[in-house]
């Protein structure tokens, strides 16, 4: 209305003053009046008039209405002064700040992101008219995460030097929450089969962390498509969702939803055809993808399945941009349907090269010898992926992106460009950390994981707590051989004060050097072997047991061992600390050699399996057995070998290292058999919408330590349950616990809180 009373009120002078200025008049310069901070170029480059011109007042109204259209101004006036024409503007004020306050639901940055796409933004020109659209915009980001009670008040400031405050007040109020979900028309399915599938619920013991009873507009439509695949996967190919209504009560704090559907029948699968072209790929290979049978009822899921495969296969021999189409032919009368594959592979494409870029440090044959995909082979999808995946776990770099562009000229070649982000490769670290088991922990290490830049890796370890002392070099070459065989060593002392680690009151020194072997089966698959040799001393006080003191009479207090370590692994985890899919299968063997002074093997298998169940929540079951025994001359398991169980990092609740059999001063002695496992629920944290270094569990543990395997007894094994949290701190890793010992036994050590910090996870 302002733009409107300002243009007639214009024109209006200008028809007033026509009646002198009448006739047409060639313009020899222009002048611009008013300007404070458009530059006078930019209202020449919006006059549809120049120097030269001819013009008359009937052309002032379309210069007027160009100038408006601009944006910039308020006021536009024209008058004539002989040949010159003047331009008198009045600029729009300009936005000095946007200030917005009462948010916290969605960020500030994210809040000023929208209101600049809608034209609000530091540095713009000013229009009142557009605060009615922000308010909209804010509105509707609100609307769309359930919270319908918000209220947006704004307020203009005005500054000096015609510019403006733009202040935004914001009242999120709270979130509607899901009172009532009903599905209508279903028939084959019970309503609480159906809501089970869904992501919006009415509130249970988990919502707190899950939030799924608030209700928003993105989630109910993921919800009737997860409805429609649902039913699609079961063969009712005319399902439909008639329609869907949400009310909410008038205080906005309560929704109810209704979803109006039609199931109709379920379809059964006559024939399955595959046809077209199959390329370099024999049709019986494409065939053997195909999971869907005739008699079989229909499944969309499995109908994208197989198209997926058959173009992952066809992509592993270079059809990288292979189609496969699936053409159902339906008949209602019989209800069943026909399915015909149609492949179309396209052209065999071949990776001309394969580039990397980004690595300032790190040598480019250290990156190449990571690769599957090879120059001048034909571009494989598995295999490109399987190399970013490799470039990935490498510890020095920091990011991988991979880009295929075509190249030039040429229709069946791409080039493989890998972009790499590097990380320190090198750490200088000094300090000071506290565990339970070990106590106060000073420690200093030297790491250099991508030795000048060719991948090998260097330590150097320098430990001492009040359970002992660490010390230890090693150098390791993971690629020792072009086909992946690592080598390295290492070269250590330590010693152990039992006594501090809850034992039996002894100290085991020990000190020695090892070679590590590594030999990579497939992918996932690691087999290691590590020979070397150890000598090892016991020292004893007044309060060491008599069956330790007799055991060293019969076999002495010094041992020379030959040492062979050999173990195999399967890892198929999605990230090595806080992983949440796949599993981790370890076999080891620890074996003294025939010719040491004690013989004697350790057998150990370890399994941990993760499974999401949902993207807030994952679920981890694991285990260990282990056992041990000496042979030839030597009679049993030595004791400073045994194992131990209790603690952090077995099972909780009890003091660490205290379960199982004990000598006759009542200190822990350890057992040759040892079983342990636990499960846990791993929970979001909450108040924290990124935890990727944060974890927090329910667990439930149980096990316990025998002297020999025939001693087992099931009414022997302790068990507990907690919460346990564990942080990867920038000053170290930080794990505690709250357990709850279920079956604690006279003389039992219990320890309901149990912490460390500055001590590596397992």
């Amino acid at each position: 209305m302002k733009l409107c009373r300002y243009l007639i009120l214009s024109i209006g002078l200008l028809v007033a003053v026509s009646g002198v200025y009448a006739a047409d008049f060639v313009v020899r310069d222009i002048q611009v009046e008013g300007l404070q901070r458009i530059s006078a170029g930019t209202v020449f480059n919006y006059l549809p008039v120049q120097v030269g011109s001819s013009i008359s007042e009937k052309d002032y109204p379309d210069i007027i209405r160009a100038l408006f259209k601009t944006g910039f101004f308020t006021d536009v006036n024209l008058e004539r002064k002989g040949n010159v024409l003047v331009v008198t503007v009045v600029e729009r004020p300009a936005i000095a700040e946007v200030k917005i306050t009462g948010n916290s639901d969605i960020s500030t940055e994210d809040l000023q992101k929208s209101l600049k796409e809608v034209g609000l933004a530091e540095g713009r020109v000013f229009d009142r008219a557009l605060l009615d659209k922000v308010e909209q915009e804010l509105l509707r980001l609100y609307y769309s995460r359930g919270r319908y009670a918000v209220q947006v008040k704004s307020q203009v400031q005005p500054l000096e030097r015609n510019r403006v405050a733009v202040n935004i007040d914001i009242a999120e109020g709270a979130v509607a929450s899901i009172s009532q979900i009903n599905i209508v028309g279903n028939k084959a399915f019970t309503e609480k089969e159906l809501l089970g599938k869904l992501q919006s619920s009415t509130g249970g013991w988990f919502s707190f962390f899950s939030k799924d009873d608030q209700y928003s507009k993105q989630k109910l439509a993921a919800d009737i498509e997860t409805l429609r695949s649902f039913y699609l996967d079961r063969g009712y190919l005319k399902f439909n969702v008639d329609s869907s209504q949400v009310s909410i009560t008038p205080d906005k704090k309560d929704v109810y939803v209704t979803i109006n559907i039609t199931e109709g029948e379920p379809y059964i699968i006559q024939d399955v055809q595959l046809t077209g072209d199959f390329g370099v790929v024999p049709e019986a290979d494409l065939r053997a993808l195909i999971t869907l049978k005739p008699g079989e009822t229909f499944s969309r899921a499995k109908v994208t399945e197989t198209a997926k495969a058959v173009g992952e296969r066809l992509g592993q021999e270079g059809y990288a941009f292979a189609n496969v189409n699936t053409v159902p032919q339906v008949d209602d009368a019989t209800q069943k349907v026909t399915l015909n594959f149609v492949v179309d592979p396209g052209k065999r494409v071949y990776v001309r090269r394969v580039n990397f870029q980004g690595n300032i440090k790190t040598q480019d044959e250290v990156l190449r010898r990571e690769m599957r995909q090879m120059e001048g082979s034909w571009f494989s999808t598995k295999d490109i992926d399987r190399s970013k995946t490799r470039l990935q776990r490498l510890e020095y770099l920091e990011s991988v992106n991979i880009e295929t562009p075509a190249v030039p000229g040429a229709s069946d070649q791409v080039d493989a460009n890998f972009t790499v982000v590097e990380r320190p490769s090198g750490s200088l670290m000094f300090g000071i950390g506290y565990g339970q088991e070990s106590g106060i922990l000073l420690n200093a290490s030297v790491t250099q994981n991508n030795f000048l830049g060719t991948g090998n890796q260097l330590g150097l370890v320098l430990n001492n707590s009040q359970a002992g002392d660490n010390y230890s070099f090693s150098y390791t070459n993971p690629y020792y051989t072009p086909d992946g065989v690592s080598l390295g060593f290492r070269a250590f002392y330590q010693t152990i004060d039992g006594a501090q680690l809850n034992t039996a009151n002894y100290v085991r020194n020990a000190a020695g050097v090892l070679v590590n072997f590594g030999f990579p089966l497939n992918e996932f698959d690691t087999l290691r072997l590590s020979p070397g040799y150890q000598h090892i001393w016991i020292g004893t006080t007044t309060n060491t047991p008599i069956e330790i003191f007799e055991y060293l009479k019969e076999n002495g207090d010094t041992y020379d061992q030959l040492t062979l370590d050999a173990s195999w692994a399967r890892d198929s985890r999605n990230r090595t600390i806080f992983p949440s899919s796949g599993s981790l299968n370890q076999i080891a063997g620890q074996f003294a050699l025939p010719g040491s002074t004690a013989e004697f093997y350790k057998l150990n298998y370890r399994s941990i399996n993760y499974f999401q169940l949902a993207n807030w929540l994952t679920w981890s079951v694991g285990g260990e057995i282990g056992y041990g025994d000496g042979y030839s001359n030597t009679g049993g398991l030595p004791f400073f070998e045994n194992f131990f169980a209790g603690g952090l990092r077995s099972v909780r609740g009890w003091k660490s290292n205290t379960l199982g059999p004990r000598y006759s001063n009542d200190e822990p002695s350890g057992g040759a058999f040892k079983t342990v496992a636990n499960t846990q629920l791993i929970l979001p944290v909450p108040f924290m919408e990124k935890s990727e270094n944060v974890r927090v569990a329910a667990f439930f543990d149980i096990g316990n330590v025998f002297a020999t395997p025939s001693a087992f007894e099931a009414n022997e094994l302790r068990y507990s349950i907690g919460i346990s949290g564990q942080w990867l701190s920038p000053l170290g890793p930080i794990v505690l616990s709250v357990a709850a010992p279920l079956n604690e036994q006279s003389g039992d050590e219990t320890e309901v809180f149990q912490f460390s910090f500055g001590v590596p996870f397992n």
